[in-house]
């Protein structure tokens, strides 16, 4: 009886399996949705700043800095802790329970979106680095004043960097929880990749407590800013994570071509 109704599991498991191997393999709709409603929420954000933040945004003791922008802090926080904590418990709650059942179809879809993870990751890791961090450094030539809440520290430390950790955190659990070959392993190039750019927010705390008591000139070659050049470094691991997914998905399309 035991033997039977293990067969019965097995059986219900590989039709579950083969029901979602015949969904696309490739939604690019779904790939292109989060990345213009990524770049989208940024460039919304840019032209806000660009209005407001030499106009109400000069001095974080005016009764206007907490309306246009300190609300804006609370409810990025807010939404970010939100956010990262449902990223989490979904997909580890929604995990794949039985990785060696997998088909080779519905792993190499999985692989796909995978990449729709990363591809938001390294969006987020661009933008962060190439209007975040360099908006920052203009304003703060132009204004001067160096503090915790300033209207691009808002921007780049409680928006850019928060959305970082939640596109790093969950391309890392996706591999993790989805692919057969992560389960049970940590992929050493994506930990690099991932881990290097998420410890810049300890960095941010060093470099903003160097900024106030001892090295107030926001210079691009200033020693307290090495830490963020040598932690972007981390990303050449991208290029491993890149070598793996090539491979590995030429493996499955082959088995894929071969079945059929």
């Amino acid at each position: 009886m035991s033997a039977t109704a293990d067969t019965l599991i097995t059986a219900k498991r590989l039709s579950a399996n083969e029901q979602d191997s015949r969904l696309q393999m490739v939604n690019w709709g779904t790939y292109f949705k989060v990345i213009m409603g990524i770049a989208l929420g940024y460039f919304a954000y840019r032209v806000y700043m660009q209005k407001y933040a030499f106009s109400v945004g000069l001095d974080s003791f005016e009764p206007e800095f907490a309306v246009f922008w300190m609300r804006l802090l609370y409810a990025q926080i807010a939404v970010a802790v939100l956010t990262l904590i449902g990223v989490v418990v979904y997909l580890w709650q929604t995990r794949e329970r039985s990785p060696d059942s997998v088909p080779p179809e519905v792993e190499l879809s999985r692989y796909f979106k995978w990449i729709t993870w990363l591809a938001s990751y390294t969006l987020v890791v661009f933008i962060t680095g190439a209007f975040g961090a360099e908006s920052d450094a203009a304003w703060h030539q132009v204004v001067i004043r160096d503090t915790d809440f300033t209207p691009t520290h808002i921007g780049l430390f409680y928006l850019c960097i928060p959305a970082l950790i939640i596109t790093g955190v969950g391309s890392f659990l996706y591999a993790r929880t989805r692919l057969p070959m992560h389960t049970n392993k940590a992929f050493v190039a994506l930990v690099i990749a991932i881990g290097g750019p998420i410890l810049i927010m300890p960095t941010v705390g060093y470099n903003e407590w160097a900024h106030t008591f001892f090295y107030a000139e926001e210079v691009f070659s200033a020693p307290v800013h090495w830490g963020f050049s040598i932690l972007g470094l981390a990303l050449l691991g991208l290029g491993g994570v890149i070598t793996h997914i090539v491979a590995r998905m030429k493996e499955l399309i082959d088995e894929v071509v071969a079945r059929a």
